[in-house]
C-alpha cells in the first residue's frame, strides 16, 4: 500500500506574507499613519501655543469629531457602492491638499485659526470616510482566518509610528513651530495614495443579505439569495443599523462605546494639558512621553490575535477595556513624568488589544456586501456624543483641574465596562449569522 501524504495549507500568517496587495497596502498606510502622529500632536499645540486654552483644544476636537458624525451618514453607503480603493485614493488627495494649506496660510497670512476648524472638520469627514473603505477593504485583501492577524500587523506598524512620530513631531514643534510639524501629515497622504494605486481588491459580494439579519443561530443559516439594492443613502444607511439592533453581540456594543465615548472624547487634550501644566513638560516632553506610550500598542498589536485565539472576544473586549480604564484613573493619580509614561504604555496597550478584536469581529460577522454600511453606522453611533464630552469635560477641567476630571472619567468607564460583563458582548465566540 502506497503511502498517502496530506498537504496542509500553510498557517494564515506565513500566507500573509506572501500576499504582495496586502504588504503593498501594510506599507503604505504605515507611513500615512506616521504623518497622522505628527497631526495628532501638531494641531492640538499649535491651538495650546497661540491661545493657552484647553477648552478652545477641546472645541477643536468637538469638531472632528462632528466631522466624523457627520461622514457617518453617507461613508459606509458609498463605500458599499463604489470602487473602494478608488474612494480611499480621492480621501487621500483632498486631506492632502487641506493639511497643506495650514502651514502655508500660517506662514502667508499668520494664525488663522478659521482654517484650522475648517480643516479638522472636512479632515474628519474624509478621514471617516477613508477608514471606513479601510476597515472593508482588508477581508477583500487577506482569506478569512487571517483578518485578525492582518489587523494586528496594521496596529502594530501603526504604534511603531506612532513611537517615532510623536517624538519627532514634538522636537519639530519645540524648534520649528507646529504649523511644521503638520507639513509631514500632508505628505503622508501623498504617500498613501501613491502606495494604493498597486493594490487590487477582490470583488465585492452583490448580496445584500437582508432577510438573513434576525437569524440567531448556525442552523437557522441559509443560502442568501441576491436581491435588489436599495437606491437612497438613508435606507442604505438604515439597513446597515438594522443589522447592528438585531445583532445580539454589535448592539450591546455600540451601547458600551457610546458611553465611552461621551467620557474619554476630550482625553487627549487632557493628557496633554496635564503634561505641560501639572507635571512641568514642554512640547518635546509631550512628544516624547507620547511615542515612548506607543510602545505598549506595539506590544498589544503583537499579542492581540493570541489572547482572541485562547481567551475569546468577550474577555479580550471587556478585559482589555477595563484595564484602559485603569490606565486612565492612575495617570490622572501619577505624581512624575516618568511613571505618567509606564502608565501611557499601558493605556495604548489595552486600547490596542480592543481595536483589533472590536474591529476583527465586525469583519468576521457582517456580510462583505454590507461592511462598510455597518462600520459606518457603528462608527457614527458611538461618535455621536463625542463633541459634547469633549467640550464637556475639557471645559469642567478649567474649574476642577485636570487631574479631578481624568480621574472622574476612568472612575466612570470602568463602571460601564464592568456592566458589559452582564451583557451578550461577554461572548467568546460569537457566531456568524449568514
Amino acid at each position: 500500500m502506497q503511502d498517502q501524504y496530506i498537504s496542509y495549507p500553510a498557517a494564515p500568517g506565513k500566507r500573509l506574507w506572501r500576499n504582495p496587495h496586502f504588504n503593498t497596502f501594510w506599507f503604505g498606510q504605515t507611513l500615512s499613519v506616521f504623518g497622522d502622529s505628527f497631526a495628532s500632536i501638531a494641531i492640538p499645540l499649535l491651538v495650546l501655543q497661540a491661545t493657552g486654552s484647553v477648552a478652545l483644544m477641546g472645541l477643536v476636537t468637538a469638531m472632528n469629531s462632528a466631522g466624523q458624525i457627520l461622514a457617518g451618514f453617507f461613508a459606509g453607503v458609498i463605500a458599499d457602492r463604489v470602487d473602494r480603493r478608488k474612494l480611499m485614493i480621492v480621501c487621500d488627495v483632498v486631506r492632502m491638499c487641506l493639511y497643506g494649506a495650514i502651514p502655508l496660510c500660517w506662514s502667508l497670512f499668520g494664525p488663522q485659526f478659521w482654517l484650522i476648524f475648517l480643516v479638522v472638520g472636512l479632515g474628519s469627514c474624509l478621514g471617516l470616510t477613508f477608514q471606513v473603505a479601510y476597515v472593508t477593504a482588508i477581508p477583500n485583501l487577506v482569506d478569512g482566518d487571517q483578518i485578525v492577524e492582518a489587523n494586528s500587523r496594521l496596529q502594530i506598524t501603526y504604534s511603531i509610528a506612532f513611537v517615532l512620530g510623536p517624538v519627532l513631531a514634538g522636537f519639530i514643534v519645540g524648534t520649528f513651530g507646529a504649523s511644521a510639524a503638520i507639513t509631514g501629515d500632508a505628505i503622508s497622504f501623498a504617500v498613501s495614495a501613491f502606495s494604493l494605486l498597486f493594490i487590487r481588491l477582490r470583488a465585492v459580494a452583490e448580496v445584500t443579505p437582508l432577510e438573513l439579519i434576525k437569524q440567531e443561530t448556525v442552523e437557522q443559516v441559509t443560502i442568501p439569495r441576491p436581491i435588489e439594492r436599495r437606491s437612497t443613502l438613508w435606507t442604505d444607511f438604515v439597513e446597515g443599523a438594522t443589522f447592528i439592533w438585531h445583532n445580539q453581540v454589535l448592539k450591546p456594543m455600540a451601547f458600551l462605546l457610546f458611553i465611552l465615548t461621551l467620557l474619554t472624547a476630550g482625553a487627549l487634550d487632557l493628557f496633554i494639558f496635564h503634561i505641560k501644566a501639572d507635571l512641568g513638560g514642554n512640547d518635546t516632553s509631550v512628544g516624547l512621553v507620547f511615542g515612548l506610550a506607543s510602545i505598549g500598542g506595539v506590544v498589544g498589536g503583537v499579542v492581540a490575535p493570541t489572547l482572541r485565539k485562547r481567551l475569546g472576544f468577550g474577555p479580550c473586549w471587556i478585559g482589555s477595556l477595563l484595564l484602559n480604564a485603569v490606565a486612565l484613573i492612575l495617570i490622572a493619580l501619577a505624581p512624575n513624568m516618568v511613571l505618567c509614561c509606564l502608565l501611557a504604555m499601558l493605556f495604548t496597550f489595552s486600547s490596542t488589544v480592543s481595536s483589533v478584536v472590536s474591529m476583527s469581529l465586525r469583519q468576521e460577522i457582517t456580510p462583505d456586501s454590507l461592511l462598510g454600511r455597518v462600520t459606518s453606522v457603528f462608527w457614527t453611533v458611538i461618535g455621536v456624543p463625542g463633541p459634547l464630552g469633549a467640550a464637556l469635560f475639557t471645559g469642567l477641567s478649567t474649574h476642577v483641574g485636570t487631574t479631578s476630571v481624568l480621574l472622574l472619567i476612568g472612575s466612570l468607564a470602568f463602571v460601564t465596562m464592568l456592566t458589559g460583563l452582564f451583557t451578550p458582548a461577554r461572548q467568546r465566540f460569537p457566531v456568524r449569522h449568514f
